[in-house]
């Protein structure tokens, strides 16, 4: 059904797909049941399983108002409703050398070089509010800064500690284990994202195979709040085949990403997704997605975690950095270097860019 009307002015609604697609089975983490021992570590079970077997999974019972969600989504409309000009005044310096937070303008990769098509993804995002950055933003964000503000910061004490408590607790770990390494205080490099996929005309959609190539996310846990547009697609892990993530009522998105896989020495798979074209009967629309990126702090060091009796049990002692005896990085050196390779103008698919060397001991991959 329509989400209510925000007062900031409604987004693109579009009615749930009615195409016959090959929708993923994802399990989903019940926030609400963590108030007993019994539960919390059910819960755990499933979220570690999900982490394992599929790399996305679904987030219920976050206590977080779907008006407050609407809200945001107004607010990411009204920014992208501004003219280009004024939107590229809030270009971050050094882009291409991987800074990200600001504005990121469509158009800079070619994601179809036979036919020449490039992409049309606009990104906005928005920094951690505490203390370590600075907010220079457009009206339209300053004016919300304190709502916008008030949100990041709930995602993060009624989503992500949740999650990472739960991590802890299915590696048999300490429950503040992962949440000491993401306080809110501590300078990471978290954001805030509003990102738009522009349509495109459905003689150009009738070329394109995806609107973006297959990728990991570099951080910790991406949630992702969705319109109902079917465009989110998952690679699954046991199969290597292509999945549709169905959008649902009421819930978060939410995908594993690299910073997990390195401390968990490839225990917890860093998803493989993309974003592919629509069904044609949700092509005429633009696809807003809000989003907010979780890191760890930026000077922890990606080791393999040597406390988790789970990890020692299994056999996950070593990630790649030190199965090949390279310097592992800090958070820090693994977010900008990533970004920097992410942010470049070269097409996804070229070879010399679809499987770049990240950092000694990190070869990049995309899939189509």
């Amino acid at each position: 059904m329509p989400v209510p009307v925000p007062e900031l002015g409604s987004y693109n609604y579009v009615p749930e797909t009615k195409a016959q697609l090959d929708w993923a089975e994802l399990p989903t983490v019940d926030l609400s049941r963590l108030n007993t021992p019994e539960n919390k570590q059910e819960q755990a079970q499933i979220l570690i399983g999900a982490l394992r077997e599929k790399g996305f999974f679904y987030v219920k019972n976050f206590n977080i108002p779907q008006e407050r969600v609407n809200r945001q989504f107004a607010i990411g409309k009204r920014f992208y409703d501004l003219p280009l000009e004024d939107k590229l005044l809030y270009v971050p310096k050094g882009l291409d050398e991987g800074q990200f937070n600001g504005y990121v303008p469509a158009g800079r990769r070619m994601i179809d070089d036979e036919n020449k098509i490039k992409d049309q993804i606009e990104i906005y995002n928005i920094p951690k509010f505490n203390g370590d950055f600075l907010h220079n933003h457009p009206d339209i964000i300053a004016s919300n800064i304190t709502e916008i503000e008030e949100f990041a910061r709930s995602l993060h004490t009624e989503v992500l500690d949740p999650l990472f408590v739960l991590l802890a607790v299915a590696l048999e770990l300490p429950e503040d284990y992962f949440t000491d390494l993401h306080q809110y205080p501590v300078k990471s490099e978290d954001h805030l994202r509003y990102m738009r996929y522009s349509k495109y005309p459905p003689e150009i959609n009738a070329k394109l195979q995806n609107w973006s190539y297959g990728h990991t996310d570099l951080g910790s846990f991406t949630l992702l709040f969705r319109q109902p547009v079917a465009a989110l697609q998952i690679r699954d892990p046991t199969t290597n085949s292509w999945k549709w993530v169905k959008p649902q009522d009421a819930t978060l998105t939410v995908n594993a990403c690299d910073a997990l896989q390195f401390l968990t020495g490839n225990y917890v798979k860093s998803t493989i997704h993309r974003v592919t074209v629509p069904p044609k009967d949700q092509q005429h629309v633009d696809r807003l997605g809000l989003l907010y990126f979780s890191r760890p702090h930026n000077d922890v060091k990606l080791a393999t975690i040597q406390d988790s009796p789970v990890l020692r049990r299994e056999g996950y002692t070593e990630n790649g950095f030190e199965k090949t005896g390279n310097e592992i990085p800090t958070m820090e050196e693994w977010t900008f270097a990533k970004q920097k390779w992410q942010r470049t103008k070269a097409g996804s698919l070229r070879e010399d860019h679809a499987t770049a060397l990240i950092l000694p001991g990190f070869r990049e991959q995309m899939y189509d």
